[in-house]
Formats: structure tokens, sequence, C-alpha cells
């Protein structure tokens, strides 16, 4: 007897047409966004003949467009890259890959927003908590999407159980890592940031809490 997955669309022994249109229009938007978060940082424009401490003191005024910038340039990369292991699991069209997917991308087009809105306000609590609000949000999503990718009847039946369980722990551990940034936000906004460097500390708990699952 047939598995019931067989009779879903293969492209040569690779991941169906679909499949690919719907991975390469992914990784269209990712660039697209992780670019215009410079755009968001203005270069400062002053008169001339002013001391050179003038051009200094303008560039240190934009260290929070800098510091969301860096934060969000590795955030969206890692979802890149989350979206890239996920993905690679992936041998067989799913439509049920196309509206997670969408969402994700919505979300991750917000990005550029939502940085210089912090950037812009630093410190203040709405900003602070609204940008880890979108990260979590953006963490949702992508915890979907990987979640379908890496299970069948989407992901090669060949992939490893625990390759697929890896990538959900990440998922969740950037869920949880935009949790403690908003909840720190609410108490200390300027301690929010260095709250989302606890992403490997979440990653170690996602990964016992799935292994104690299994």
């Amino acid at each position: 007897m047939n598995d019931a997955h067989d009779d879903l669309p293969m492209h040569h022994g690779a991941p169906a047409h679909a499949l690919e249109r719907l991975v390469f229009f992914s990784d269209a938007v990712f660039a697209i966004s992780i670019t215009l978060l410079v755009i968001e940082i203005h270069a400062p424009s002053l008169k001339r003949g002013l001391p050179d401490a003038a051009y200094v003191n303008a560039l240190l005024q934009l260290t929070p467009n800098f510091i969301g910038f860096i934060i969000s340039f590795f955030v969206i990369a890692q979802f890149w890259a989350g979206h890239h292991r996920a993905f690679d699991c992936a041998r067989r069209w799913s439509p049920r890959l196309v509206f997670p997917n969408i969402c994700l991308l919505f979300t991750v087009a917000a990005m550029p927003f939502f940085t210089a809105f912090l950037s812009e306000n630093a410190g203040n609590r709405v900003p602070t908590i609204v940008y880890c609000g979108w990260l979590a949000l953006t963490g949702l999503c992508n915890l979907w999407v990987n979640s379908i990718a890496t299970a069948p009847p989407v992901a090669d039946a060949q992939v490893a159980a625990e390759r697929g369980a890896m990538i959900r722990a990440r998922g969740q551990a950037v869920v949880l890592m935009a949790l403690s940034g908003a909840v720190v936000g609410w108490f200390v906004p300027w301690g929010a940031q260095p709250a989302l460097a606890s992403f490997g500390a979440w990653l170690l708990l996602t990964k016992r809490l799935n292994r104690a699952a299994a």
C-alpha cells in the first residue's frame, strides 16, 4: 500500500516548484526588510565650518538608532536562518504553508518601522513593549511555519526527528526571549534590549522541555 504522502507533488526528487517559489519569495522579503533597517537611520546634516566635536556629538546622538539597527539586523537574520533550516527539511509542497508563511513575512516586513519607533523613543515603556511584543508575534509566526515545514507530510521522512525538534525549540526560545524583554521593559525600559540576549538560556530550557516531552 502506498503512503498517503507519496501523492503530494514533487519535482524530480526535489521540493515541488510551488515550494521553491515560496522560499524564493520569502528570501526576497527577508533581504528587503533587513536592508530597510539602515534607511531608518538618517545621517545628520550640519552646517559647514562646525568643529569636529559637533560631528562626533551628532553621531553620538544616533547611538540608540545604531543599537536598534544592530539588534534588529541580527534578529531578522536569525529568523531567516531559522526559515532556511526549516525549509531545508521540507521536500513536499502543502497549501498549509501559505498563510502561516505570509503572516511571518508580514511581521518581518514591519520590523524596520518598530525598530525606528523604539530607536527614536529609547528608554520609554510603550515603544519598548510594542517592539518586544511585535518581536514575540514574529516569533510565534516563525514557530507556526517551522512546525509545519519540519513535520510530515511536508518534511522528508528521512529527516531525523531530533533535527525538527531542535528547530522548533529554537523557535520557542525566540518567543520566550521576546516576552522576557517585554516583561523587563515594563519595569525597566532600558533593560529590555539586554534581556533579548537571554536567547541562549531560553534555548537550553526549551531543549530540555522538548526532550522531557519526547
